[in-house]
């Protein structure tokens, strides 16, 4: 089976947890890669209501058969009831990228 690259997003409420969690991920070779992109401001529906927080974005590099292991990782390490945890399948990746994706991950 060939190697799928897929990038996970996932949100966190401060730069602190955004960069602790991105470091342990990385540590525990569930992901090659996290980038930490800078604070923006989510809406989204909680608890009956609209709801407005400013969050930090992860974007998670890793290969599609560490998903269930990453899900694992991140909703034992995470802060919130329900993380978001969305994965999107990378069409096009370089072969060099990726190989070096797969050799981290090893």
């Amino acid at each position: 089976m060939k190697s799928k690259a897929i990038v996970v997003l996932t949100t966190v409420s401060n730069s602190e947890k955004a960069e602790t969690l991105a470091r342990q991920i990385v540590e525990a070779k569930l992901a090659a890669c996290v980038q930490v992109l800078p604070q923006m401001k989510s809406f989204y529906f909680w608890e009956n209501a609209v709801q407005t927080d400013s969050e930090h974005l992860l974007l998670i590099k890793t290969l599609a058969e560490r998903y269930d292991e990453l899900e694992k990782f991140i909703k034992a390490n995470h802060s919130y009831d329900v993380p978001e945890l969305v994965a999107l399948s990378a069409e096009r990746v370089s072969e060099s990228y990726l190989g070096w994706i797969k050799d981290y991950l090893r």
